[in-house]
Parts: structure tokens; sequence; C-alpha cells
């Protein structure tokens, strides 16, 4: 098969998947008339929630960072027995059901346990707050952050390290220097998916923190209340705000980066 048969071929099989991406979205859109659109935009409880959502999930994002990294790294350059056992460990949030999740964490943190008393002695309850929904997007999220970042450091050759310290470079400052920098593209890569995984998370959600609302949650309440109808707008806001975030963090992390077909 010559490779203008073999581009069209993938071509239309491309074209098919994108189509089955593209279509329910068009739907979404071409449902909602202009004026349920900017009726759901005025809505004071449509937007506080999709601000919750987003704030949560960037301060989510942001702060497991600070620990996701280090792991990663370690995963990457440590070998050790036992060591795929952390792998999968890492990675089961993605393939549990979220609705276990939940409640997995709601025996965690719900008030009658030691965590859920010492959060409460500070003046803190994770259950029906804000807190409740981060630690739920943290957890279902976090493993891409922690993939992403791994694969960025196991990418980056250890004799460049180990040149760094021959120069009288310590492991600190040659992790800050040299490994950090190199697997930059892939920490942000994998801090935007965890970032946007958070913002359509509801299983895990919906038992910690059903109020106050994040947006899943109330195109969730608004479907069982009223029907399509009065939930199809705020699921179509929430996708137009999700994907503007999402293209905007996607060119912020390729930006540095050059398309790698030009190249050849």
């Amino acid at each position: 098969m010559s490779q203008s048969k073999l581009s069209l071929v993938f071509a239309l099989l491309g074209g098919l998947v994108l189509l089955f991406i593209i279509a329910p979205l068009a739907g979404l859109f071409i449902k909602t008339s202009p004026v349920e659109f900017f009726e759901t935009v005025n809505d004071q409880e449509v937007t506080g929630s999709i601000a919750l959502t987003l704030g949560v999930s960037l301060v989510t994002t942001l702060v497991f960072a600070i620990g996701s990294v280090p792991l990663a790294y370690w995963l990457a350059r440590t070998s050790f027995r036992g060591r795929e056992i952390i792998q999968s460990l890492v990675d089961l949030p993605v393939v549990i059901p979220h609705s276990a999740a939940g409640i997995a964490l709601l025996g965690m943190v719900s008030r009658d346990t030691w965590v859920g008393q010492a959060a409460s002695a500070i003046g803190l309850d994770f259950v029906g707050h804000p807190l409740g929904i981060g630690i739920a997007m943290a957890f279902v999220s976090v493993p891409f952050l922690i993939q992403s970042a791994r694969d960025g450091f196991a990418n980056v050759p250890l004799r460049l390290e180990m040149a760094a310290m021959s120069l009288g470079a310590s492991p600190w400052r040659s992790f800050l220097t040299v490994s950090l920098p190199l697997a930059a593209r892939s920490i942000i890569t994998g801090m935007v998916m965890m970032f946007s995984r958070g913002l359509s998370e509801f299983g895990a959600i919906d038992i910690i923190a059903y109020h106050p609302m994040v947006t899943p949650v109330l195109i969730y309440e608004r479907f069982g209340a009223f029907g399509l109808k009065y939930s199809r707008p705020v699921a179509a806001l929430f996708v137009l705000v999700c994907l503007i975030f999402f293209v905007l963090l996607r060119i912020l992390a390729n930006r540095r980066t050059h398309d790698p077909i030009r190249k050849y």
C-alpha cells in the first residue's frame, strides 16, 4: 500500500473517532437555544458552581504537585523489589469505580475517624466542604500527574545528572537544574491532565461533598429534578468553559516545543 493510500485510510479511521467525539458535543450546543444559554450564563448558582469547580481543581493540582513530582522522580530513578506494586497502587485510582473511591475516602475523613476528628479540632471538616471536594478530585486525578512526570524523568539521560554532580553539584542541585527543567514539559502536561480530570469528577465528590455543588453534581441534580431541558444548558456552558481552559493550558504546555513532523 502506498503512503498516500495509507494516509487516506488512517484519516478515514481517525475521522470516525473524531466524529464520535464531536457529534454529541455539537448536538449539545445545537439543541441549546441562545436564550437558554445566556440565561444560564446569568444564573449565579451555575457560575458560582463553575468557579468553585475550577478553583478547587486548580488549587488541588498545585498542592499535590509538591509531593507527586518527587514521587515520580523516585519511581523513575530507583530500582527496588516491589517497585511494580508501588506503581500499580499509584495507577489504581484510575481503574476503580469512582463511587467506590468516594466510599473509601469517606471512611478515611468522616467525622468519626481520627483524620476527621483532627480536622474538626482546628475548625475544618472534609464532609460537605471544598476540602472534601479537593481530596476527591485529587484521588482520581493525581495518577495522571505522577505517570506523566515519571515518564518525563525516565527520559532524562542519567549521564547528564552524573555530569552535573561530577562538576560539584549536589544531588539536590542536579535535580533542580538538570532533571526538573528537562522533564518540565511532561510535568506540565501531567498537571494539565490532573486539573482537567478533576473538573469532571462526579462519583467520589457526590459521596463526600454533595454540597457545595461542583458543576458535574449540579448538572446531575438538575437533570434528575427538571429533566434534559434544564440540565443541557448548564452542561453546554461547562463544556465550553472546560474547552477554553484545556486549550489554553495545552498551548502553555507546548509553547516551547516544536512540531516533530517539521523536523523530517
